[in-house]
């Protein structure tokens, strides 16, 4: 703890570097020097004040869930870390390294989703728009400090464990921008939470964020659903107290999912790497290797969604060594009956936007 501290302390006077480089960048926009396009379709972001985390994916996936049904929607994200440049369609057949691994996983879990990338947002939405003419939501993943898109509705994600107010900017800490952005949010949402939140968490919560007069404030938890094959969506895997589990992870924080995971299995073993890792070939090996140690026969591999387009890429590998890695997908839900208020105050802010 001590030298976790010290490490904070010695970094500090470049956070305070960072810090004004962020000031300036957000000043650029409010004196209208730098100015943000506004578009004819409505845009949702989807985003966090830190590094990773926090849970984009699965509440841009729980938007689309719950709205596709009625309105045509589009995704449109960096695709960080892919090997390609530029504005990209992104089709099921391509791979992580084409498409990023998040929108990969968009594209393949709703195939009738328009999923696009791009490293540039604001020049991004004309060629998605021509894309898809009729598209009548636009959701912007990761996409909370992209001034240069001006979003009707600005959601922001902090972890029910580490809140935004109690972490501090890059690199002494994990924050983007200051805690004071968070004020650009219409709604804020409590994310990762524990399986039951009392009243007294949640309110203690709300007096640390501070969420201002018009800010709505959710809580939000995962549901894990049965792990399905890599190779087969079909092919479920059931967890049971005689499983010995090797969880292979390259996300930014893994410790929602190894609790959950701990509390359905006997022992659960941890290969973890840094986020958005691409595997190696020797990597993959390392995999095999701490996989053939466990000894008991009721053993598999677990992995998380996005970890899996990665892990993909080894297909062949896997195959011939028969390894049997497991996908574990995931759902959002929220506490204290909040799904039906959250899900109106969507439909309200698509409703306003057509009037």
């Amino acid at each position: 703890m001590i030298q976790h501290w010290l490490a904070k302390m010695l970094l500090f006077p470049f956070s305070l570097l960072y810090g004004l480089g962020v000031l300036i960048h957000t000043g650029l926009y409010r004196l209208g020097i730098l100015k943000a396009m506004s578009f004819d379709v409505p845009v949702i972001t989807v985003g966090n004040l830190s590094v990773g985390g926090a849970g984009k994916s699965p509440h841009i996936e729980y938007l689309v869930n719950s709205l596709q049904a009625y309105i045509r929607i589009a995704t449109l994200s960096r695709g960080y870390r892919r090997k390609s440049r530029g504005f990209m369609v992104v089709e099921p057949q391509m791979n992580a390294e084409q498409a990023g691994d998040e929108p990969l996983q968009f594209k393949r879990k709703f195939p009738e989703l328009l999923v696009a990338v791009a490293e540039d947002r604001a020049l991004a939405i004309p060629n998605l728009m021509v894309e898809q003419p009729n598209t009548q939501l636009i959701l912007l993943d990761d996409a909370f400090q992209h001034r240069a898109v001006k979003a009707g509705l600005n959601i922001l994600l902090t972890e029910f464990d580490s809140p935004f107010t109690r972490d501090w900017l890059l690199p002494a800490g994990r924050l983007r921008e200051l805690p004071a952005a968070c004020q650009r949010a219409d709604i804020i949402i409590v994310t990762k939470c524990p399986p039951s939140v009392s009243a007294a968490e949640r309110a203690q919560l709300l007096a640390e964020l501070k969420p201002l007069p018009h800010q709505k404030v959710f809580f939000s938890y995962y549901r894990y659903l049965p792990p399905y094959f890599l190779f087969d969506r079909h092919t479920e895997l059931q967890l049971s107290p005689e499983l010995e589990v090797l969880f292979v992870s390259a996300i930014a924080r893994t410790e929602y999912a190894l609790a959950y995971l701990n509390r359905q299995v006997a022992d659960v073993r941890v290969m973890e790497y840094e986020d958005h890792h691409y595997f190696s070939r020797y990597d993959i090996g390392q995999i095999h290797k701490a996989f053939e140690r466990i000894e008991t026969p009721s053993k598999v591999i677990i992995t998380t969604e996005k970890d899996a387009t990665r892990l993909e890429l080894h297909r062949k590998y896997l195959h011939e060594n028969q390894l049997p890695v497991f996908v574990l997908p995931v759902e959002v839900a929220f506490h204290f009956d909040q799904q039906q208020e959250f899900d109106a105050t969507i439909r309200q802010f698509l409703l306003d936007f057509t009037v």
